[in-house]
């Protein structure tokens, strides 16, 4: 590599609209990084990241080859956040997590940058239950054969990760206004990470070399089997809906009848994705040392929690 990690200032955040990138970005900010964000809303996106100091937040399609190269016109090193949960049509997973992040590693080595951070997915193999796992799995390899020797990578896979305004605790504390909850999945064990210690270990990895060329699990300090999660995330709202955990035929049923209404809460390929347990082969990785936050410690101040751009908003008057 020709550059060193000390020569970072400018950070390209592909996928810094979404939940996790509005909290990382916040990192990268204060960490004192120049900011550059594609979206394709920026509508949508602008809210908290315009906030952000020298953060530049600009309509871009990355999808197409010539939206990446604009995307990381004068950057020094790039953050792929992009993922989906659910597919609209069939090969987006491919499309997305499979063949995206080779291509984001190539255009990286056409513009000489050496430094790339992917965002995987705990239980991501080849031989995985589920599309989504496979796809995260043939992503991280797609990038690892585009990167070659060239281009520092670092992958992480993160367990489900909650925080103010997420897709998961929050969608179930929905849910729960429900007085039963039917459950598919109800015993699968889960180690859900907090966002903020997700954005604080990416954003201190940007020029870290020991964390160059190494994959870091990343989940809580405790494990929950689904069932507890979602009862947690009602009584944090202030519910206790009755949750019963539904056996393997009716679940893959009540996942199909998900997966056909409009913005699907759950997919037959999630459920997929349960067969395994979503939890890491080991502990907190020490170098991103103190350890991860547990949930019982942000739960009750996670709904209506400070969004994490509200100090910028503060400074500007907004």
């Amino acid at each position: 590599m020709t550059s060193s990690a000390g020569s970072i200032r400018t950070l390209c955040v592909i996928g810094g609209g979404g939940f996790v990138g509005h909290h990382l970005c916040a990192h990268l900010a204060q960490a004192g990084y120049r900011l550059r964000v594609p979206t394709r809303h920026r509508e949508r996106a602008k809210q908290g990241l315009l906030e952000l100091p020298a953060a530049e937040v600009f309509e871009c399609d990355v999808m197409t080859a010539a939206g990446l190269d604009a995307a990381l016109k004068g950057c020094d090193a790039v953050i792929n956040l992009v993922g989906i949960l659910h597919e609209r049509r069939r090969g987006d997973f491919d499309r997305v997590h499979g063949e995206f992040p080779g291509k984001v590693v190539e255009a990286c080595r056409r513009h000489g940058i050496h430094r790339y951070l992917h965002m995987s997915a705990l239980g991501a193999a080849p031989d995985a239950p589920s599309r989504y796992l496979r796809s995260r799995a043939a992503g991280e390899a797609a990038a690892r054969k585009a990167a070659g020797t060239e281009v520092a990578m670092t992958v992480f896979r993160p367990s489900v990760i909650f925080g103010a305004g997420d897709s998961f605790l929050t969608l179930f504390a929905g849910l729960a206004a429900l007085p039963v909850l039917p459950l598919a999945g109800a015993g699968v064990a889960f180690q859900p990470v907090w966002v903020g210690d997700v954005a604080r270990v990416v954003a201190s990895s940007v020029t870290r070399t020991e964390t160059f060329g190494q994959i870091y699990e990343l989940g809580g300090p405790d494990v929950f089997p689904l069932r507890e999660l979602v009862r947690k995330a009602a009584q944090a709202a202030g519910r206790d809906p009755l949750i019963i955990g539904l056996p393997g035929a009716v679940a893959w049923l009540q996942a199909w009848v998900f997966e056909h209404l409009p913005g699907p809460i759950m997919t037959r390929d999630n459920l997929a994705s349960m067969q395994v347990p979503n939890v890491t082969k080991g502990g907190w990785p020490e170098v991103f040392a103190p350890g991860p936050r547990p949930l019982d410690a942000v739960l009750p101040t996670l709904f209506g929690a400070r969004d994490p751009m509200d100090r910028y908003r503060q400074r500007a008057a907004r």
